[in-house]
């Protein structure tokens, strides 16, 4: 197992946010995780970023504990993140954005950073046609893409993607969805949160549904998909 997660709780002051919650990220898969808002998706990624304090817990990547790990080690050790709302650096063009992915990297002048540089522009050819563009200038489904590229660059064992879908016309989530795949095809571990969840589930190995802060069903993305009361819930009665 890539990561394991036991026992996880997590505060914001009084709240219990997260409320032990447990599971694992097999790797070479994508696992997903979906709820509705305010489920506690968003606070178990920061957690596991290393950007939220565990009340309770314990955070394993690779066999080794992270728990008490600061972001950026865990950044170095391999697992980066895509934030909600993407936050790119709206300042810089879109080169100076995927560099500031590959921050914690020690061989920036070398073959291969010119490799995952080329790997994000092949993913994503619009920021290939845009690379010199200031970044605060670019469409949403333009923004996503290049938070998407900016987490590959720092050459990720596992990715954490929090709503890459948001505000996205239909055809942009498609084509997220479809370079997901892809990512996770080419090697990379993938860890999706998303409120779509029949495209999620469609593309998830294994798949969580958080409510509350607590997970109340685990399954394969296919037997999530096809129960009548996840149906119901999350998928507006159909897939």
């Amino acid at each position: 197992m890539l990561l394991e997660v036991e026992g996880l709780c997590v505060n914001y002051g009084h709240i219990e946010a997260i409320r032990d919650i447990s599971f694992g990220v097999p790797e070479g898969t994508i696992t997903t995780l979906i709820g509705a808002n305010g489920a506690g998706k968003t606070t178990t990624l920061k957690t596991l970023s290393g950007l939220r304090k565990v009340r309770a817990g314990t955070v394993k990547f690779e066999g080794r504990d992270i728990t008490s790990i600061p972001p950026y080690e865990r950044v170095e050790m391999g697992i980066s993140q895509s934030p909600e709302g993407r936050g790119i650096f709206p300042g810089m063009t879109v080169t100076e954005n995927l560099d500031m992915g590959a921050y914690v990297r020690r061989d920036r002048k070398s073959t291969a950073y010119e490799q995952d540089l080329e790997r994000v522009f092949t993913l994503f050819p619009r920021l290939a046609e845009r690379r010199q563009q200031v970044a605060g200038t670019m469409s949403g489904g333009e923004q996503q893409m290049l938070a998407i590229g900016r987490a590959l660059m720092a050459r990720p064992r596992l990715v954490l993607l929090d709503e890459p879908s948001m505000g996205l016309a239909p055809k942009l989530i498609q084509q997220i969805f479809d370079i997901i795949t892809e990512i996770n095809q080419q090697g990379t571990t993938v860890l999706l949160v998303e409120q779509n969840a029949a495209q999620s589930l469609k593309r998830a190995h294994t798949a969580h549904i958080l409510e509350t802060g607590q997970i109340v069903r685990s399954g394969t993305g296919a037997e999530l998909a096809g129960d009548e009361a996840v149906k119901a819930a999350y998928l507006g009665g159909d897939v």
